[in-house]
């Protein structure tokens, strides 16, 4: 996600935490010490450079009594990627990592959206959300699994929400974007990094339920996908009707 400039950390009693790019065990030092509630970390397609969340990453910061907020981020500033099938894909490969880290079931991932969208473009966001919803729900089988959420500006989370495409929604802190001022739903919402944290980070608010987990000691795996799918390009058309005929 796009960072932002520095912004003293809000105090109102909500839920406080912090999303960062990198591999949060390399700052564990600086979290114990923060008194944050939450960490939010990426899954991320297996080409990309940065880091994803890892199953020993997230077990360290539970330990430290934290949850985490899970986000898909691939391409996520780019308008033309947002399709059905790239959702599709997003989705499935989101799932999966989630499985690997040991998330635990009826937690959230949150897919970001990461530009100022505009109302042509909300439809390729609703197919794109279309996507991922049809990827869990091929994933599970009708088995308990995980929730969606949308992350973005004020516009694409209400449209999202509305459409019930998602069940949470986080509020980019783009203030520029369309609906940033009128979007009151939000689960989660974004700030500008915290003055006394060194690493690269946004800070975050939540309130009430907002889809966040911690893996226990001992957790019971979830139930097994319905296909192991290797890591590949988004599917074209003829590819994605082939990979759903296989999930059936």
């Amino acid at each position: 996600m796009s960072m932002s400039l520095a912004a003293p950390r809000p105090s109102n009693g909500m839920a406080q935490g912090v999303d960062l790019p990198t591999n949060a065990s390399d700052v564990l030092g600086e979290i114990r010490g923060s008194r944050l509630d939450f960490v939010a970390r990426y899954y991320r397609d297996p080409a990309s450079r940065w880091p994803a969340l890892n199953a020993a990453e997230a077990q360290r910061l539970s330990s430290l009594g934290l949850k985490i907020v899970a986000v898909w981020e691939s391409h996520s500033g780019s308008a033309w990627y947002f399709s059905y099938n790239s959702g599709f894909y997003d989705g499935y490969t989101a799932y999966r990592q989630a499985v690997a880290v040991g998330q635990p079931a009826g937690s959230a991932i949150y897919f970001g959206v990461d530009f100022n969208v505009n109302s042509a473009q909300l439809y390729q966001i609703d197919q794109y959300f279309r996507g991922v919803n049809a990827a869990f729900a091929a994933a599970t089988r009708g088995a308990p699994g995980y929730k969606v959420g949308v992350y973005g500006s004020g516009a694409v989370c209400d449209a999202v929400i509305r459409a019930r495409l998602a069940q949470y929604s986080w509020l980019s802190n783009a203030r520029a974007w369309a609906g940033y001022g009128s979007y009151s739903g939000w689960n989660i919402r974004q700030h500008g990094p915290v003055a006394t944290l060194t690493f690269n980070h946004d800070s975050d608010e939540a309130r009430g339920e907002y889809g966040a987990f911690q893996i226990p000691r001992y957790a019971p795996p979830l139930q097994p996908m319905a296909q192991v799918m290797p890591p590949q390009p988004a599917p074209s058309e003829s590819g994605l009707s082939a990979l759903i005929r296989s999930l059936q």
